[in-house]
């Protein structure tokens, strides 16, 4: 089966566009080529290119193709001008039914042949998400193209990039590749994807990023070890230098002595946002006077000269870091408050002095519900956002939170480490605050977010979510999660003037996404909330865990499955004549079964309402449980839909009933099977 090998080689695209731009290619190249049935596609992309490897067939296959026309009854004149648009004769339409139909056989057409009409149309609308334009073409590219390597089983296949007038840059498909820009320059022939990656690598290219990926990996983690330290992890980092070099040559510099007092994060932010350096650490966790890099060349001298140059420009960058380190210190954060009247937080929520204000008031709310000190929960929330008017946040905006913590250390505040966690969350795998007064500051952080933005109408949309809602509610979640707190936050959100149940909805929402990506039954969760809108977290999780529990159990899908057949049968009589609502007539109950299940109803309604209220979820659902051998009954023996009116009516309030008891603990049409 023929190979197609396409190269897309242009001058350096950034790291962040490579991976995207690769999966575009294969996608709309697929697309293109789909009458050739391409399969076992490989995607290869780097700073210099993109490109695919995909195994198609030789030839389209012969088809019939069908257009329909106009009316019969139409005028002349219309299928005229239907023939005309498709080049044909008037005695190729034939009559059917109501149409004409012109009917034309497509033989099969040559792989090369397609792929030379269409790979230039991919090629021009490309979907980059910055593109340029250079010299006098109208074509854009992410950064000038080059060349266009475009081969099927070692022959060229030929075609232009030009558009009518428009030349295209002059740009022709052609076998020519190119090698690295200082370490092997020059073009050179290949014939197919095996010829390519060996010639490349002759020429100093790696020309897929997993392998470069992992040659930068084991590099930096061999250099580590051996001098028994360990690299700290960064994926993003590590995805960004695989898309810068070709030719990745793992090297560590020196970190002089004088800068390993400065905080551990100044340090590796400073190296990942200036320099893409990596950091080290001993193995006790704490800071090395080393860092890692990589090169995109082998070095004569082993890399001393770029491990020099690097050291130089990392000591003026630590020199940068030091003045901020040193003059932010010498204004206390309680002086930084005023400052804050000037930083803007949202046009339509004031500034940051105003959010601090909100944040303190809930954290007085907050800290008496999770154990906190009031006063002091009151005081790290108004310091929380002071560092924002340090010079090395303004530099680093990734260290929000934790200079205001270092600062707040040096001024030998109890607070500082409330200050520190309070953004925290800030991805799934971050801890949470465990300590009260951190708790409450993290809380009233990012419980001032979701009611401040909700309330002025900034709220989420399905296409994107500016203000990282969703992310504070999953803070939100996962602090009263991972610490059992049993927090009420209707009265948090209504001192806000926050549209209190919609925000309700939106975090059980988000604790419905969570539950599913745990495995756990989220279709639980919604029938749990959809009973009683519960703004207790625990509480919720807690019936949401006994309702799964029982439901796990015999009685429980039984239950589930007679409470159906009763919702089922009210669903269908209701649109009849109902709604059937209320309590059933004692004096209309005729057969033992009725008054078995009325008594059972009494009872179980009785002791669900006293458990749930008492928290007592489980018993609840023994309660439940035991509405089971009388609703089996009365389906076996009743006729719900009796002769008589009154009869018919009583046992569809009877069955009304079955579903308003079951009600107390979940909303059961909700849960799935």
């Amino acid at each position: 089966m023929p190979e197609l090998l396409l190269e897309l080689f242009s001058e350096e695209i950034p790291a962040r566009m490579q991976a995207r731009a690769a999966d575009d290619l294969v996608r709309l190249v697929g697309e293109a080529l789909a009458p050739l049935h391409p399969h076992e596609a490989q995607t290869f992309y780097g700073p210099r290119r993109i490109a695919l490897a995909v195994q198609i067939d030789a030839t389209t296959q012969a088809s019939t193709v069908e257009e329909r026309g106009p009316r019969v009854v139409a005028p002349e004149a219309a299928l005229a001008g239907f023939l005309r648009k498709h080049g044909a004769a008037r005695d190729e339409a034939v009559a059917e039914g109501e149409y004409w139909v012109l009917r034309r056989a497509r033989s099969g057409a040559a792989a090369a042949s397609l792929i030379a009409s269409v790979v230039p149309s991919v090629i021009r609308r490309f979907p980059w998400p910055k593109s340029m334009r250079w010299g006098p073409s109208a074509l854009t590219w992410v950064r000038p193209l080059r060349r266009i390597l475009c081969v099927l089983d070692g022959t060229v296949v030929p075609f232009s990039l030009a558009d009518g007038d428009d030349d295209g840059h002059g740009l022709l498909s052609g076998a020519l590749t190119e090698g690295h820009r200082q370490e092997a320059p020059g073009a050179f022939a290949v014939k197919s994807c095996q010829d390519w990656r060996a010639r490349l690598l002759q020429h100093r290219v790696v020309p897929g990023a997993s392998d470069r990926r992992l040659m930068i990996v084991d590099g930096i983690a061999a250099l580590a070890a051996a001098e028994h330290l360990t690299v700290v992890p960064d994926d993003g980092l590590l995805d960004e230098v695989v898309g810068l070099v070709e030719w990745p040559v793992p090297l560590l510099g020196h970190i002089d002595a004088s800068f390993m007092d400065l905080p551990p994060e100044v340090m590796q932010v400073s190296m990942r946002v200036n320099q893409r350096y990596f950091a080290l650490r001993h193995t006790d966790g704490t800071p090395a006077p080393r860092f890692a890099f990589v090169a995109n060349i082998v070095a004569p001298d082993g890399g001393a000269a770029i491990i020099a140059g690097n050291e130089r420009v990392l000591r003026a960058r630590f020199s940068d870091a030091r003045h901020f380190w040193d003059l932010d210190r010498q204004t206390p954060l309680a002086d930084r408050l005023q400052a804050l009247e000037g930083v803007t937080f949202h046009a339509k929520l004031g500034t940051q002095r105003a959010r601090v204000d909100r944040i303190v008031a809930l954290a007085a709310q907050i800290a008496p519900l999770v154990g906190a000190d009031i006063a002091h929960a009151t005081r790290a929330a108004l310091l929380c956002k002071a560092d924002l008017t340090t010079g090395m946040v303004g530099e680093f905006p990734e260290l929000q939170g934790v200079m205001g913590g270092y600062y707040a250390h040096a001024e030998g505040l109890a607070v500082a480490h409330a200050i520190t966690m309070h953004y925290a969350p800030k991805s799934p795998t971050d801890p949470v605050p465990t300590e009260p007064v951190a708790i409450t500051v993290a809380l009233a952080d990012k419980l001032d977010q979701l009611g401040s933005f909700y309330a002025v109408g900034e709220a989420p949309t399905g296409s994107g979510d500016p203000y990282g809602l969703r992310r504070a509610a999953l803070g939100v979640i996962r602090i009263i999660r991972e610490n059992g707190l049993r927090l009420p936050l209707r009265p948090l959100f209504d001192s806000m003037a926050a549209p209190t149940d919609t925000l309700l909805a939106f975090i059980a929402d988000r604790l419905r996404i969570q539950l599913r990506g745990e495995g756990a039954r989220h279709d639980v969760l919604a029938a749990v909330f959809a009973a009683r809108a519960d703004d207790d977290l625990t509480r919720l999780l807690a019936r949401t865990a006994a309702v799964t529990a029982f439901l796990a159990t015999p009685d429980g899908t039984n239950l589930l499955a007679a409470a159906k057949r009763a919702a089922n049968i009210l669903r269908i009589e209701d649109k009849k004549d109902g709604p059937h609502a209320g309590p059933p007539d004692p004096a209309l109950l005729t057969e033992p079964a009725e008054h078995a299940l009325a008594t059972a109803l009494d009872t179980a309604s009785t002791t669900v309402a006293h458990d749930i209220a008492a928290e007592a979820f489980a018993p609840a659902m023994t309660a439940l449980a035991a509405l089971r051998p009388a609703l089996d009954t009365f389906f076996e023996q009743v006729t719900v839909n009796a002769p008589d009116p009154a009869l018919r009516q009583n046992r569809l309030r009877l069955l009304y009933c079955v579903g308003a008891a079951m009600a107390l603990a979940a909303d059961f049409s909700r849960i799935e099977g």
